[in-house]
């Protein structure tokens, strides 16, 4: 048996929140040496040979011994065999242990590292948690870090000018706000922010947004972070922005990161000025990743005589709150304020959560009879919880959920969207609940552009002799009954077919047509059938459409080891490959399919959005518009259809090809209770 030292720190006085590990809550160096104060003592077969501690993200190696990770990878950095018994070894040979090993390393017994103030044990699976949410001294540290400095929006940012305010907005009093204002850049437009000319208009004063440091750490190096992102340097958003938060990812079950967020810097990484794929590359770093984040949180109250609550909190639910008497005309549900009082820490609320699937975030299933919530009445059945305590959890798990509540101490504050019900509307046909799903057409003749500047496309035609049974070696995805109605297009060449001995096609190329039969309008399964009927030809004459930029050269290894051929792996990476999102920026726009997505507000609100891109007379460049921020609690945000990175092809049917800022601008402007939106989606690139 191993006897673990214990070393308990009978004073924090020489801690501070920059250099205490966020996940063992001790200093020390490295960002894998974690130290744990271990109650009992542990078994010979749970500690590792090199460092002579409990395994931490435990290794097997194949000649049967086992090491943390770290050891592991630092001895073999110098060294090529076993430290044990010599045998040659590399890193890649080795796997984590059993799912068995990890369980009994996660259950030993811990004490808090901050015993003078905080005696709780736990087991050690449960020490982070208990640091970030109940811990007593890690909670003084964080909030004292805070008040020493709160980081201004272009201080973070890295760039010149901050011209994402408008109007009275550049006047605003939030902290996390610069007061200073530089000339914007070309092509930046914000009717979202856009203040309204009526002398009555009663709500916003200025944007709301927080910078903040979300810390996410892989348990497995190639875990995905569940993020899919657009924008970079090389593209009109210019910022590196969430698009869209994948379910029950790691970052998902996190819950802190939103759509919309813009990334700041990753690890200490200014992504200010990168490309999308060097943004990619930082992103999937192993282990630990500390994202520094900036968040809108919605529209700040300027009237105090208006009916809405005068509160200007930066909090979740009083940006959402703010908007809870809005019209149904847009609104899906009313936004309620709801608080609980537990007459001690440890009473249950009765409340029953779940998840959708076909909505993300978090659900009131049912309410325990007898229960605190079921005795207060206010909440229901089906209401969406946006945020607990403060809490972001419109894109949450009820497990997140769970632990807030658990964590509180008394006051539970909820902020829950309601539906509203269709006899509401009083039999206006305005009912509160969207609309079926609008179809998506063709781009329209009227709607073609250039792509965006630095992205192209070239198209290739292949023609092949071959047996009736050899096969082309190549597996597809996309179609037009996907999401986003995306084009087929080729997600591996395999090596046994006859198109890798070509060598002209490759992932990533685009479907156009094989022996003339037209690709570019199948449904998935339309393609399939289409490709095996033609491959059976002695024949084959295929065209495609290969997308191109300017930083297309660093695509391969951003998208995850896009040229590699070894037989061996090209099976799983075929299954999991997706397309960067910068790849369909260079596709032609006949290709495009397009949608309409109507907006409603009231004549005082905004709605919701900032856009980039237009017309650029310093460059005498046409950039396209596209979807850069949206706001909580507004219109854009609670439809929920717009995503940041869309391209938006026409306002009410007007083409916005040759537009610049001010003719765009006055025309959304004008649209005072109703616009159509006709856009082009593409998913973010994922990691």
């Amino acid at each position: 048996m191993a006897t673990t030292e214990t070393k308990v720190s009978s004073s924090t006085a020489g801690l501070s929140w920059a250099r205490v590990c966020k996940e063992c809550g001790q200093q020390h160096e490295g960002p894998d040496s974690h130290l744990y104060e271990y109650q009992d003592e542990v078994d010979d077969e749970l500690v590792c040979h090199i460092c002579l501690q409990p395994l931490l993200r435990p290794m097997d190696t194949p000649c049967g011994h086992t090491y943390c990770f770290h050891c592991l990878s630092n001895f073999l950095k110098e060294q090529d065999f076993c430290p044990v018994d010599r045998l040659r070894l590399q890193l890649h040979q080795c796997r984590p242990s059993s799912l068995l090993v990890r369980n009994l390393l996660d259950k030993l017994a811990v004490m808090c590292p901050h015993a003078a103030e905080c005696q709780q044990q736990m087991q050690r699976c449960e020490l982070q948690p208990h640091l970030h949410n109940r811990c007593p001294v890690f909670k003084r540290l964080r909030e004292e870090a805070e008040k020493r400095k709160r980081p201004s929006w272009n201080e973070l940012k890295g760039r010149k000018g901050d011209a994402e305010l408008s109007g009275d907005a550049k006047h605003s009093a939030t902290p996390s706000r610069n007061h200073t204002r530089d000339q914007p850049e070309p092509g930046l437009i914000n009717p979202a922010y856009e203040e309204s000319e009526e002398d009555n208009t009663p709500l916003r004063s200025s944007l709301v947004a927080e910078a903040n440091v979300v810390e996410l750490f892989r348990d497995e190096p190639e875990e995905e972070l569940g993020l899919r992102i657009v924008g970079g340097k090389d593209t009109p958003l210019g910022n590196i922005v969430i698009q869209e938060i994948v379910r029950d990812s790691l970052a998902a079950r996190d819950g802190r990161l939103a759509p919309g967020d813009h990334i700041l810097e990753v690890n200490d990484i200014s992504l200010a000025a990168v490309p999308h794929t060097r943004a990619i590359t930082v992103l999937q770093q192993p282990s630990l990743l500390r994202l520094t984040v900036m968040q809108e949180k919605g529209f700040k109250i300027r009237d105090q005589r208006s009916d809405h609550h005068p509160s200007t909190s930066a909090a979740p639910q009083s940006s959402l709150g703010n908007h809870s008497n809005a019209t149904s005309s847009h609104n899906p549900g009313t936004v309620l304020q709801v608080t609980l009082m537990k007459s001690q820490r440890t009473e249950p609320l009765g409340i029953k959560l779940i998840r959708k699937s076909d909505e993300s975030g978090v659900f009131i299933l049912d309410l325990l009879s007898g229960g605190l919530a079921a005795k207060d009445g206010k909440l229901r059945n089906n209401d969406k919880v946006l945020a607990i305590n403060g809490h972001d959890l419109r894109h949450g798990t009820p497990e997140s959920a769970a632990q807030i509540i658990q964590g509180s101490e008394v006051r539970v504050n909820f902020v829950v969207m309601r539906p509203a019900e269709a006899q509401e509307d009083g039999g206006s046909g305005r009912a509160a609940r969207r609309t079926p799903e609008t179809q998506y057409f063709r781009r329209r003749s009227t709607y073609m552009k250039d792509p965006p500047g630095g992205f192209s496309s070239q198209e290739k035609t292949v023609s092949l002799k071959k047996e009736p049974r050899l096969s082309l070696g190549i597996t597809i995805a996309g179609g037009r009954d996907c999401r986003s109605r995306l084009p087929v297009y080729i997600t591996s060449v395999q090596p046994v077919g006859c198109l890798h001995r070509d060598g002209t096609i490759k992932r990533g190329d685009v479907l156009l047509s094989i022996n003339g039969v037209d690709l570019t309008q199948l449904t998935y399964n339309e393609a399939v059938s289409a490709l095996k009927a033609q491959t059976a030809q002695s024949q084959v004459v295929l065209r495609v459409i290969q997308t191109l930029s300017e930083d297309s050269e660093d695509d391969a290894t951003a998208a995850g080891k896009d040229e590699l051929d070894p037989e061996e792996d090209f099976r799983d990476d075929s299954l999991n490959w997706t397309p960067l999102w910068t790849r369909w920026l260079g596709l032609p726009s006949h290709m495009h399919w397009c949608r309409d997505i109507v907006l409603h507000k009231t004549n005082n609100e905004s709605w919701g959005f900032s856009i980039v891109g237009g017309y650029e007379e310093s460059h005498g460049q046409q950039q396209p518009f596209f979807i850069k921020t949206i706001v909580p609690g507004t219109p854009a945000h609670f439809d929920g259809r717009l995503k940041c990175g869309d391209e938006i092809v026409a306002v009410n049917g007007a083409t916005t090809v040759g537009m610049n800022n001010s003719s765009l601008i006055p025309m959304l402007k004008l649209q005072k209770n109703k616009v159509t939106l006709t856009v082009v989606s593409w998913p973010g690139s994922l990691v």
